[in-house]
């Protein structure tokens, strides 16, 4: 059974950082390209960054240059760091992977991010 789950969101003042984590378990982690999103209300969600098996990262242009993806596969996590927030940064953000045709998501966790 695949699960995800994230953790390290919270409440931040604009310019602040946050680091996001993502456990992952039910799969051989490294075979996997993991992503993460994000969904503010009444928004759709939306992709923010990209981490594939071969090394290759890949970032929403809304984000470039102050998050940073990383994985590391011995603990089977994936991590954001998020730098320079701004308020347009807030919404629940959820990490995910492609498992046998099927998407699975995480629960998702909580950034808000006051001005």
């Amino acid at each position: 059974q695949v699960q995800l789950v994230e953790s390290g969101g919270g409440l931040v003042q604009a310019g602040g950082s946050l680091r996001l984590s993502c456990a992952a378990s039910g799969i051989i982690f490294s075979n996997y390209d993991m992503g993460w999103y994000r969904q503010a209300p009444g928004k759709q969600r939306e992709l923010v960054a990209t981490f594939t098996t071969s090394g290759t990262t890949n970032y929403a242009f809304f984000v470039k240059g102050r998050f940073t993806i990383s994985r590391d596969n011995a603990k089977n996590t994936v991590v954001l760091q998020m730098d320079s927030l701004k308020p347009e940064d807030t919404a629940v953000y959820l990490c995910s992977t492609l498992y046998r045709g099927y998407n699975y998501w995480g629960q998702g966790t909580q950034v808000t991010v006051s001005s």
